[in-house]
């Protein structure tokens, strides 16, 4: 590729692009804004981008600001926000808010404090971390609130060790296996050469540690404090702080305002719109889709005694027609000159043993779960009604490419008691902070609903439904049901899968790797593996 540029502009160049006589490049210079600004400028020329850069924003510090706001305001084209990118961190976040901010399925990605690494017990100034909502602090009910949640942080805090020493009892070291240095997998008490023995000691105890807070967790409160960082895009960023914005709950505004001030300063020109005219109506807008939504249920629907069940598949269509699109689907790609309507029609007079060994085919191509089946199978959809505990929930809302829609929490439907708890004998100590909490949510929900839920453990049961295609159901089943996984969820993944398979058994064989199998210590052998690359590191 003949260089267009002279040796000056080739220099200054370099400061801004990976290279400058290559077709492909990287895009370096500093400024986020100029950096969407001219992905935005090249669709609308026919001059290279290196060439835009210099005739326009070179001597031009304002034309990244100059281009968006013409862009988004004269020609209205909300894709370009996309072109601007930021990530933020937000610590000390209440599991509430935290949730409300990962709903947003495109265009952010989450990373959140785990609860099966981290532990909660520590204090900051003599206090547990949980969030002092100001509305139910300055009430009636404040000492109340205060009381359930220390109560919780309380009982949580002083049984992790012994926790640790239950589970340690019941699945001692001595009895676990690991690799030595033969590469031969033999029990603990086999181990000779001392590192391995600190090395398989180290696995143990992480594994260990992560089961006891597993078991725990549903002691907390939903108004635990938590941390996250979000990796987005100026759009989905916008949208985001106008859902925040709209909330009628002081923290979640009060986070608006503090991540619209922090990506003022590196993305100002793709977020503008989240407060402003069009941003204050989109928001009335959402208060009242929420307004509407209440009263409407109130006058249709009946209060009915609380369900008791886990997953319920609710809705599916027959096999036949789902087989027969996704077959048609799956073929459409590779053949030539054939409309989808004409390749349907032909997949109708097929008999049900040649629909088998298609799918049966293509569901063998598959060697392990990270093979994505194509994208055919999202032609047929299944809905799930669940009521599952909070912290299980808090594991599933991770998949957002899906329909998912869910209720404020709640003490109405009853909690869950791991039986490990039973075992360790706190059964007492465990249903005094739920009845504790129920106490305080039952009289925080006369006047303040959504307030009330700070107060509810992640023990309690919590309604949602998830609707999802066949695609994305193998990815979400195959993921929850490995070893590694909370015990809770590998339950919920589990049952997904066998209400899949009981109506559609043939279509069900492309959840080639769901793992039915029970573990008593799920950590074991993913820790193995890790450090197993701690050791040997790929170069």
């Amino acid at each position: 590729m003949l260089s267009e540029f002279s040796e000056s502009e080739k220099e200054i160049l370099l400061k801004h692009f990976s290279n400058v006589n290559g077709s492909v490049f990287a895009i370096i210079t500093p400024r986020q804004v100029d950096r969407g600004a001219l992905m935005s400028r090249y669709s609308r020329t026919d001059k290279s981008m290196r060439k835009i850069f210099l005739d326009e924003f070179l001597q031009n510090e304002t034309r990244g600001e100059e281009f968006y706001n013409k862009v988004l305001l004269e020609y209205g084209d909300d894709s370009v926000a996309e072109l601007g990118e930021a990530q933020i961190a937000i610590e000390g976040v209440s599991n509430v808010a935290v949730k409300k901010i990962e709903d947003r399925r495109i265009g952010l990605s989450y990373l959140e404090k785990s609860s099966r690494y981290v532990s909660w017990d520590k204090k900051i100034n003599g206090e547990y971390k949980f969030y002092r909502e100001p509305d139910i602090i300055n009430s009636k009910y404040a000492d109340i609130y205060l009381e359930s949640c220390n109560l919780d942080f309380d009982v949580y805090s002083r049984n992790i060790g012994p926790m640790i020493s239950y589970i340690q009892e019941r699945e001692p070291l001595d009895s676990q296996k690991f690799k030595s240095s033969h590469g031969d997998e033999v029990l603990f008490s086999y181990l000779k050469d001392e590192n391995e023995i600190k090395s398989a000691t180290r696995i143990y105890n992480a594994t260990i540690k992560a089961k006891a807070l597993d078991i725990l967790r549903g002691i907390l409160p939903a108004g635990t404090l938590t941390n996250v960082g979000i990796t987005g895009n100026g759009r989905a960023f916008e949208y985001l702080l106008t859902i925040l914005y709209s909330s009628n709950l002081q923290e979640e505004q009060e986070l608006a305002h503090s991540i619209h001030g922090e990506l003022d300063h590196i993305i100002k020109s793709f977020i503008k719109r989240a407060d402003d005219k069009h941003g204050k109506a989109l928001q009335k807008y959402l208060n009242d889709i929420r307004t509407t939504g209440e009263k409407f249920s109130k006058k249709h629907i009946k209060s009915e005694k609380s369900p008791d069940f886990l997953v319920e598949l609710v809705d599916f269509e027959p096999e036949k027609k789902a087989e027969e699109k996704i077959i048609s689907a799956l073929l459409y790609e590779h053949t030539v000159g054939v409309s989808y309507r004409q390749i349907i029609s032909q997949i109708k007079k097929m008999r049900k043993s040649a629909r088998n060994k298609i799918i049966k085919t293509f569901s063998i191509l598959r060697q392990n779960r990270r093979h994505r089946p194509p994208r055919a199978f999202e032609m047929t959809e299944y809905t799930f009604d669940l009521l599952t505990n909070f912290g299980m929930f808090r594991d599933l809302h991770r998949h957002r490419v899906l329909t998912l829609e869910r209720q404020l929490l709640t003490t109405n439907h009853g909690f869950v008691v791991p039986e490990e708890i039973l075992a360790l004998g706190i059964r007492k100590d465990f249903v005094d902070c739920m009845y504790k909490s129920k106490e305080a949510f039952d009289l925080i929900h006369k006047n303040n609903p959504q307030q009330a839920q700070y107060v509810v453990n992640f023990a309690f049961k919590y309604p949602y439904f998830m609707k999802l295609n066949l695609r994305e159901a193998t990815h979400l089943i195959e993921l929850r049901t490995v070893p590694q996984g909370h015990p809770d969820y590998r339950k919920v993944a589990q049952k997904m899968f066998l209400s899949i398979k009981k109506v559609h058994p043939n279509l069900s064989s492309i959840i080639r790797f769901a793992d039915l199998k029970q573990y008593k210590l799920e950590r074991l052998e993913s820790e193995k593996r890790i450090e197993e690359k701690r050791k040997n590191p790929v170069v």
